[in-house]
């Protein structure tokens, strides 16, 4: 019987509840702490390492190499020769069916997509020149070319989206044209020609 009675003194006593409910208030705390040090992502709100985005694509599933060159305002130029140039970086180079193979749960499968992707990481003021050329034909038949520029930073924005066509190989088009502003605008887009890709650097 006295034992009976020191256990229930126990479970009554007010030092237990008191820790009890310290543990229960320090961890609600914990919680409410780990929610704010990852809160939830900001909508409409891009990451600013890249600013300018431009993407070329072509028939997928072709043997066809076509190429992008861009050209910055200080008359820097990225192509497959010299992936980066100032602030401009060319993340893929695409050479057709040619060494086109990607690694899928263990297995090497082609990868049918034909698209050559440059990144601006910051802008500066004057024109920037984006060119296609047609490096290596595995036919005799015309390609047709779709060329984006995407402004990406503060927000999304389609600077230019236009497809056209090369008859041959060594067939070289300004895709487009635009200029930068001091203040950031883009103003200015044309497809005037302007040759970036001379014979003797090929």
């Amino acid at each position: 019987m006295a034992m009976f009675r020191q256990r229930r003194s126990t479970e009554q006593d007010p030092f237990t509840d008191l820790l009890f409910n310290s543990l229960l208030a320090f961890t609600f705390l914990f919680l409410v702490a780990i929610m704010f040090l990852n809160p939830p992502a900001k909508q409409g709100i891009i990451d600013p390492k890249a600013e300018v985005i431009i993407t070329m694509q072509w028939p997928d599933n072709t043997d066809d190499d076509i190429d992008l060159w861009v050209e910055d305002p200080r008359g820097r130029i990225v192509w497959f020769k010299n992936t980066e140039a100032g602030l401009m970086h060319l993340d893929r180079d695409d050479r057709g069916m040619a060494n086109d193979m990607i690694l899928v749960d263990g297995e090497k499968i082609a990868n049918p997509l034909n698209q050559e992707v440059v990144t601006i990481r910051g802008t500066s003021p004057g024109e920037y020149v984006v060119n296609t050329h047609y490096f290596y034909a595995a036919s005799d038949l015309p390609v047709e070319v779709e060329v984006k520029v995407v402004r990406v930073n503060p927000k999304l924005e389609v600077i230019y989206y236009g497809t056209l066509q090369l008859p041959h190989v060594g067939n070289e088009r300004t895709a487009v044209r635009f200029t930068v502003t001091r203040d950031g605008s883009i103003i200015n887009v044309n497809r005037r020609y302007k040759s970036l890709a001379p014979v003797e650097a090929l």
